[in-house]
């Protein structure tokens, strides 16, 4: 037997990524599969669970090749806000809703008529894709099959219990589920009583760095993994992001970029609001994080990228082979409605402005532009809510591109210092399995990574104001009726 050496797992929506890190936080293996999720129905966002396993086995065994066996512990983090239903052994019983999902709309509605004392102990705006109105949805039009399910769990906790044989999740997955009292810090007996949800369909709240489980012997076998290997209750994915970039404390911003998009910051407190434009969830401490999400990051892209038939080279090099301003031609890139700051599921995107001596170069520059300035709204949600911030640490898989993080540096006005790499959900996954393994004792005494690819200040761009005036103009005219 080698050094030791600790697994991440990070489920996401398209794909799963595994991490291997060293005794003393060094990445020395990296692999990730893809998986689609299906629309059956527009609207729709599923995926079978089934996939996520086929999907994390090829992953794992690629990333630990030679090292399976010199694996001590695991951490997990993955997609949150979706529910999967499944039986005691974690056998599906259907498709997994995921957070992207439009179908709830009705139990949206049935959620806002919650009495605003309950309401405001979410702390949390009420949306579609959300664990809460999934389940309210799924006793309104599948009740047989939600009376069949032992649980309904997040991701990454369906991928423990598939693991382990043990149901559990953690602070900050619970916290996005809109059953959850963020002012108890419990589950929100008040609202499963309301809508007759059985308690016993979620899982034991556990501490993020406790063991959660430890790895059977079948599942050990197919990941090519030590049987009894314990297994960290891990984190939702945008909180592994926070672990594992080093921030635990109040300070610096944090933008992540996939394919939904988020902007986030610590806080030290959680505050009662009513239909807040923003989320409050909680992080692997006893803080809180402050989150503006955006849902049309990478898939507004890959949207645009289809509906144009462009690959990536292109897009890019068309992008910025126009000047700013895409010669008129906005983008709303809201193809899966929108969170912050419209929090209207009914939202929706396209190219307008068009006209004579437009060209497909513009059209792929307005895309990047125009989820540039999705992203400032979201960021000047925040800055109304009180979050301050001089400097904004830039992960994720969708800013490789240099040019692409100087145009977010320019729409946001705040300097972006690059992490490197394509998202830091499996380092901080990783570095929790290291806690569970008993190798690294509190959460103070982790390896953090340095950021790798310097600091981008923004640059006074002319127009720019104006044109996000009317980026913001254009989604009231088209969605008000203005």
């Amino acid at each position: 037997m080698g050094a030791p050496v600790f697994l991440g797992i990070d489920l996401g929506t398209g794909s799963v990524k595994a991490l291997l890190v060293d005794d003393s936080g060094r990445v020395v293996g990296e692999a990730s599969r893809t998986y689609p999720y299906d629309s059956p129905t527009p609207g729709w966002a599923e995926t079978d669970p089934h996939a996520w396993w086929q999907a994390t086995t090829e992953a794992v065994r690629e990333c630990t090749g030679l090292r399976g066996a010199d694996v001590r512990g695991i951490g997990l983090s993955g997609q949150a806000h979706g529910v999967a239903l499944c039986d005691e052994a974690g056998a599906p019983l259907r498709p997994a809703i995921l957070w992207p999902d439009a179908r709830s709309r009705e139990e949206v509605a049935a959620f806002r008529e919650l009495p605003a004392a309950v309401r405001e102990r979410l702390a949390n705006p009420i949306v579609t894709g959300m664990a809460g109105v999934s389940l309210l949805w799924l006793k309104r039009h599948e009740p047989d099959i939600l009376a069949q399910a032992r649980y309904g769990l997040a991701a990454k906790d369906w991928l423990r219990l598939r693991m382990t044989g043990v149901a559990a999740t953690e602070p900050s997955d619970a916290s996005m589920t809109l059953l959850y009292d963020m002012q108890a810090n419990r589950w929100a007996d008040e609202i499963l009583n309301r809508f007759d949800i059985r308690p016993d369909l979620l899982p034991p709240i556990v501490p993020s760095a406790e063991v959660a489980g430890r790895l059977q012997q079948g599942p050990a076998e197919a990941l090519g993994l030590p049987p009894g290997t314990p297994v960290a209750a891990g984190l939702a994915d945008s909180a592994a992001c926070l672990l594992g970039m080093g921030q635990l404390q109040p300070g610096r911003s944090v933008l992540q970029v996939g394919s939904g998009i988020q902007f986030m910051s610590i806080s030290e407190t959680c505050t009662a609001a009513l239909d807040p434009r923003y989320n409050t969830y909680r992080t692997c401490t006893d803080n809180y994080y402050k989150m503006a999400a955006m849902q049309n990051g990478g898939l507004a892209f890959e949207w645009a990228r289809r509906a144009l038939n462009a690959d990536w080279p292109e897009m890019y090099a068309a992008a910025f082979s126009v000047e700013a301003g895409s010669n008129g031609v906005l983008f709303l890139p809201y193809v899966t409605g929108e969170r912050t700051p419209h929090m209207n599921p009914a939202a929706s995107g396209g190219w307008i402005n068009l006209r004579l001596g437009c060209d497909r170069a513009h059209l792929i520059r307005a895309v990047f532009e125009g989820v540039a300035f999705s992203v400032r709204d979201g960021w000047e949600t925040l800055k109304a809510a009180g979050i301050a911030t001089d400097m904004v640490e830039l992960t994720g898989g969708g800013v490789a591109d240099r040019r692409w993080q100087q145009l977010l540096a320019d729409a946001i006005g705040l300097p972006l210092r690059i992490t490197g790499g394509g998202g830091r959900a499996p380092v901080g996954a990783a570095l929790l399995g290291g806690i569970a393994a008993g190798h690294w004792q509190t959460l103070d005494g982790l390896p953090f990574p340095e950021p790798e690819g310097g600091v981008i200040e923004p640059r006074q761009v002319p127009d720019l104001d104006a044109r996000f005036g009317a980026f913001r103009e254009a989604y009231r005219r088209l969605h008000d009726g203005a």
